[in-house]
């Protein structure tokens, strides 16, 4: 059937006999055998070439759909052989990577452990949020997790929770001492920030330009979120970090949170994939899964 569609698609015998890399004489022989069995006519021979006769178009017409849904068998059947010595390659930004992920993938294994035959062997890329984004849209990975805007319009994503920013001092800091300060106080101060792309600072800055604005330059920018919160608490500048970063310091009194008012700092955490539906890897679809069913969990729960 799938020489009788590519004749129609290529317009003669030989053009199929290329596209399939079998020799013309192969596949002629291989059309006689299908038109004796069943019992039609479906090329017509002459000293030019060979066309489809109006009984071969139709039933190449019917095989075509034929064709289509046994290749997309022997992909999926594949795909479960592959599975069988799984990798899954997951980007995360570095809250999330830091704070939630570990917790996540623990239960994963456990999964995993419990069916043998599908053992997966995760990679774990801590980045910010513009460049999980940016891996997820090549397809370098199975699975992202962002913080704050909504990503690209060629990924999918669903939310996993929500997080809310806190500004954080040091507890010598005069900072420390106030009921609240308003958003135009914090957008003059010069705080210890993550780099541009980072979820955290892009979420922050979004908030302050929609009360009409601007972050004073940074005092100093780090990469990670740990070496902002070891800088403020060695008394460093300020910083705004999620609460997921600095609950255990504030519950131990090594970093204070000061209210700000007037300001919305809750983000929204998302996983993100490429394509359409749902992720095409099965170990991917169980992360998602697991990352999901605690998007319920509060501030409080050790799990996130």
């Amino acid at each position: 059937m799938e020489l009788l569609v590519a004749i129609s698609a290529e317009g003669s015998i030989g053009g199929a006999a290329r596209r399939m890399q079998i020799s013309q004489q192969a596949a002629s022989q291989r059309v006689r055998a299908f038109e004796k069995s069943l019992g039609l006519t479906l090329l017509a021979r002459g000293t030019r070439g060979s066309l489809l006769t109006g009984q071969g178009r139709a039933v190449a017409e019917w095989a075509a759909g034929l064709v289509d849904t046994a290749h997309a068998v022997e992909t999926a059947i594949e795909a479960l052989r592959q599975e069988q010595t799984l990798s899954l390659r997951v980007a995360s930004s570095m809250t999330i990577a830091e704070h939630l992920l570990p917790t996540w993938l623990v239960e994963f294994r456990r999964t995993q452990d419990a069916n043998p035959a599908l053992s997966t062997s995760v990679s774990l890329r801590a980045l910010n949020s513009e460049q999980v984004t940016e891996q997820v849209s090549r397809g370098e990975v199975d699975l992202g997790f962002v913080e704050g805007s909504a990503p690209p319009d060629q990924v999918s994503h669903v939310d996993v929770r929500t997080d809310e920013l806190v500004l954080v001092v040091a507890p010598d800091d005069p900072l420390a001492r106030r009921r609240s300060i308003r958003a135009a106080q914090l957008a003059a101060i010069a705080l210890t920030a993550r780099e541009p792309g980072s979820g955290t600072r892009a979420v922050l800055e979004d908030a302050l330009a929609d009360r009409g604005l601007r972050a004073a330059p940074a005092a100093i920018e780090l990469g990670t979120t740990t070496a902002i919160r070891e800088t403020v608490r060695a008394g460093g500048a300020p910083a705004v970090l999620s609460r997921l970063a600095v609950r255990a310091d504030l519950h131990a009194g090594h970093l204070v949170a000061v209210p700000v008012s007037g300001i919305d700092l809750t983000r929204t955490l998302r996983a993100l994939w490429l394509g359409t539906g749902q992720p095409s890897s099965s170990a991917a679809r169980a992360l998602l899964d697991i990352a999901c069913r605690r998007r319920a969990s509060g501030p409080g729960d050790r799990h996130g």
